[in-house]
């Protein structure tokens, strides 16, 4: 069979693609050369103590911040160069609430629905199928300051989905929730990529939050530790679980706590 019998394959184009991402402040490093890439309709977790640089990595996906070297592509779009293009795929939940306090949870999604010029009848049709899926719909009416903090994540992810992106960034989304509101944000993502196909990045610290198929990037100190899924990372650490792992790759065991 020659070469011009082989039916070329189809590239498969990642949903997010990090390369050899590097940022400062000042003197202090806080990324050195990060490479990871997310496949589409996948749930991938950044994992990393306090202070390894998830956040700041965060920032430079969504352009926030500009990278002092590297490239950051959603969906083969370059965020710092076709960044209209690249964050309109792009649903974002940040670490600290974004919810107006005083304004209901339907004015709060209809606001976002503005920004992305979505007109009201299509907004409101939105509004109820992103609360719905939520298991909030009941709630619209509600200023957000009488929200529990994790209904108001679960706001903040329905809000996220309106413009219906291809994939969504979480940052460290269940920080300060009881077990029980972990559980239900986290059965709420993952439904998200089994059931519509959104690519996920999840950043926490918390290792039980992991399943043994999820794709890791372990970030410590700037750096990329391990990348792989997690029951890679454990078998190659010749470890039990994954925050054995953790400990034996960042060291955590025989060091402070990074703040």
């Amino acid at each position: 069979m020659s070469a011009t019998d082989i039916e070329p394959q189809k590239r498969i184009v990642s949903a997010l693609s990090v390369e050899n991402v590097s940022h400062r402040y000042g003197a202090r490093v806080a990324l050195d050369d990060v490479s990871f890439a997310v496949a589409p309709a996948s749930f991938a977790v950044l994992l990393g103590l306090n202070g390894a640089g998830k956040s700041t990595l965060f920032s430079v996906i969504t352009h926030l911040y500009a990278s002092r070297s590297g490239t950051v592509r959603v969906f083969g779009h370059d965020v710092a160069r076709e960044s209209g293009a690249a964050l309109s795929l792009l649903g974002v939940v940040f670490q600290q609430r974004t919810l107006d306090p005083d304004l209901s949870v339907e004015q709060n999604l209809a606001y976002h629905c503005a920004l992305h010029g979505i007109g009201p009848r299509e907004a409101r049709a939105l509004q109820t199928a992103e609360l719905a899926r939520v298991g909030l719909a009941d709630r619209a009416r509600d200023k957000a300051r009488y929200l529990s903090g994790g209904q108001m994540r679960r706001v903040e992810i329905a809000r996220a989905l309106l413009h219906r992106p291809r994939m969504l960034l979480l940052d460290e989304p269940t920080a300060g929730l009881d077990i029980k509101a972990r559980a239900d944000i986290l059965e709420v993502v993952r439904g998200l990529v089994a059931d519509e196909g959104i690519g996920v990045l999840w950043t926490t610290h918390l290792v039980d939050e992991i399943r043994g198929d999820d794709h890791v990037v372990l970030l410590h100190k700037g750096r990329v530790l391990a990348d792989g899924p997690s029951r890679d990372i454990v078998a190659a650490g010749r470890a039990d679980s994954i925050g054995e792992a953790f400990t034996y790759l960042t060291g955590a065991g025989r060091e402070e706590g990074e703040s």
